[in-house]
């Protein structure tokens, strides 16, 4: 792409976490009785994905706007839905300007021209077909085995939340560029999966290697993102509200809660959950209420975030002899 566009990579395939799955084939063994969702939600965003970028190309018109240019078009053949060059986007997908018509993140027009609305619209277009099915991918694989263990509404929720945090986050710290993609919304969803495997931390067997392997994939995708061109902030922002949401809204009752009407007559009552759950509940609550309403108010009175942070830009880009990080 465009030194102008930044694109939100993909996770990567996050451990088995499947409360059904047997015990001998799923390392993480989850010691519960509730029911298995049909997952739709998720499987109708890819569809979603997928039908906006058909859009965005149609708009975007390559033959026609891209005319006084020595490049030609990638993929001619398809006419007005071809890619734009490869020198200006190299991951097979519309212009920056197209990307921007069409509601990409853009610091300028939120702040300037009271587009909030972007902050949401962002997530649903990416820079490229490449870019694009990566974080399709992701989507499938972690999204699917979410919304079967916790239903449409939760993993909703916190796809849309994520999204929105990521976007806030970026537009607080990349104020030049313009930003698009999913994968805020993605991060999201892997903080979620940790802050569940931490709140639900005694129906889990195999707890350690689990909460490692989770770690580890977070790290290697986090790691991604000082690459130049890919928003880490908004990676950061949607895994961090991700992370939160997880401790509100996948909170799960204690496993003799769930089995007490097979207890016998006059056995201690079980509280539906710990202690801990409800401080970790609480806790999450509050941080993710002000952090919403401090970023917001941050990003609307058009403050820069690197101007209280002087070290955070390394979090998005690390200059080498390879690259440099000015643009």
């Amino acid at each position: 792409m465009s030194n102008q566009d930044l694109e939100r990579g993909a996770a990567k395939n996050p451990p088995n976490t499947n409360p059904n799955a047997n015990y001998s084939t799923s390392p993480y063994y989850l010691e519960t009785s509730e029911k298995q969702w049909t997952p739709w939600l998720v499987p109708m965003f890819v569809v979603a994905n997928i039908a906006m970028f058909i859009v965005v190309m149609y708009v975007n018109n390559c033959p026609d706007s891209n005319l006084g240019f020595g490049d030609k078009c990638v993929a001619s053949f398809l006419g007005r839905f071809s890619f734009q060059p490869i020198r200006e986007n190299p991951l097979l997908g519309p212009s920056s300007n197209t990307l921007v018509k069409l509601g990409a993140l853009k610091w300028n027009k939120v702040v300037h021209e009271h587009q909030g609305w972007r902050l949401l619209s962002c997530i649903w277009l990416h820079a490229g077909i490449i870019h694009l099915l990566a974080n399709m991918l992701s989507l499938v694989l972690i999204g699917i085995r979410l919304e079967q263990q916790f239903g449409f509404v939760r993993i909703g929720m916190i796809y849309l939340v994520a999204g929105v945090g990521g976007s806030v986050m970026s537009s607080l710290f990349i104020q030049n560029n313009i930003s698009v993609g999913a994968s805020g919304a993605l991060f999201g969803l892997l903080g979620a999966m940790l802050s569940e495997l931490l709140t639900n931390w005694t129906i889990y067997t195999n707890k350690v290697a689990a909460l490692f392997t989770l770690i580890v994939i977070v790290v290697i995708n986090l790691a991604v993102g000082i690459l130049p061109h890919v928003d880490n902030f908004a990676h950061i922002g949607g895994f961090l509200t991700g992370f939160l949401l997880g401790f509100v809204l996948l909170v799960r009752p204690q496993f003799k809660w769930t089995e007490r009407h097979h207890l016998p007559p006059g056995a201690r009552r079980v509280p539906k959950y710990k202690t801990y759950q409800y401080i970790l509940w609480l806790a999450a609550a509050i941080l993710l209420v002000a952090g919403f309403t401090l970023g917001l108010v941050m990003l609307f009175r058009g403050e820069n975030g690197n101007k209280h942070c002087s070290w955070c830009h390394y979090l998005s880009c690390v200059p080498t002899s390879r690259w440099d990080c000015a643009n």
